[in-house]
């Protein structure tokens, strides 16, 4: 594997990789908004923006894994980056609703069009990453 800037370490590990360390610290930045939310909520919102959050690390991970097969690892690439953007779409309904201020919800949906752009150029350039 590549080094992709002579002052970063070798990337072994799918943990190594900056994306997969922002996107990890999101999905626990929505585990503790979450704890927030209305009871009425657990099913309809929370579950579904903790699920969409964690699906983020999960898809880069298993990307990771089949880095042997260009297709199959821009396929999960781009599961990655749809789970991303379900995770915006229910922040946006966590801001409608009033459980987040707005400036919590630009902040966090800013993060996330950053994740998805780091996924995107991991996409456009699989040869660096695939074997």
């Amino acid at each position: 594997m590549e080094k992709t800037d002579s002052r970063k370490k070798e990337i072994k590990h799918f943990r190594d990789l900056e994306v997969y360390q922002k996107s990890f610290g999101l999905a626990m930045r929505i585990f503790q908004i979450t704890k927030g939310l209305p009871s009425e909520e657990r099913y309809a919102l929370t579950d579904q923006i903790r699920r969409s959050s964690r699906a983020v690390c999960s898809n880069l991970a298993e990307s990771w894994r089949k880095r042997k097969y260009s297709a199959v690892f821009c396929n999960k690439l781009t599961d990655a980056m749809q789970e991303a953007s379900e995770t915006q779409s229910w922040l946006e309904f966590c801001y409608a609703c009033q459980y987040i201020d707005e400036n919590l919800f630009k902040a966090m949906d800013k993060e996330y069009e950053s994740v998805i752009g780091m996924l995107s150029r991991m996409e456009q350039q699989a040869h660096k990453f695939c074997y």
